[in-house]
């Protein structure tokens, strides 16, 4: 009898560890799916800007006016606070991004395909966005703020 005792042990830790490996790999999983849904949500969240962008652009250029457009993107992306910036070199303009509230420009995430001026930065949960679009010099000057 005391033979099978140590069987039953043996049985029920193997039954623990593969028990944590299992849950271990679909916390995982589901973090990585996680995080590839935020980060898909902020890339739509720079298309859509770059799109007003256009709208705006047109409209502007079309009626020689300053415009504002409001942007009605979320508040956070799951929870987490996240950057968007437009900025230009002397070739292009384009919409760069990423979570946190410490801007770190990496890479552009997507480009304006209009010869303007772009600047300015929008983060999140401090108020809301707007783009705002004049002519200065004869040539198209588009900010992203916060009000």
């Amino acid at each position: 009898m005391p033979s099978i005792i140590p069987g039953y042990v043996y049985s029920l830790f193997a039954a623990l560890i593969v028990g944590t490996i299992i849950v271990g790999s679909c916390s995982a999983i589901m973090l990585n799916v996680k995080n590839k849904a935020e980060n898909q949500q902020l890339s739509n969240i720079n298309a859509y800007i770059a799109t007003e962008s256009l709208a705006l652009l047109s409209h502007t250029t079309e009626s020689n006016l300053n415009s504002t457009q409001y942007l009605q993107i979320p508040t956070d992306i799951g929870a987490r606070q996240y950057w968007v910036r437009i900025a230009n070199d002397s070739s292009h303009a384009w919409i760069e991004s990423g979570f946190g509230t410490i801007i770190i420009p990496d890479q552009p995430d997507m480009y304006i395909p209009a010869k303007i001026s772009a600047s300015g930065t929008y983060v999140s949960n401090s108020g809301r966005a707007y783009l705002i679009c004049q002519i200065e010099n004869q040539t198209a000057v588009l900010t992203l703020t916060n009000r």
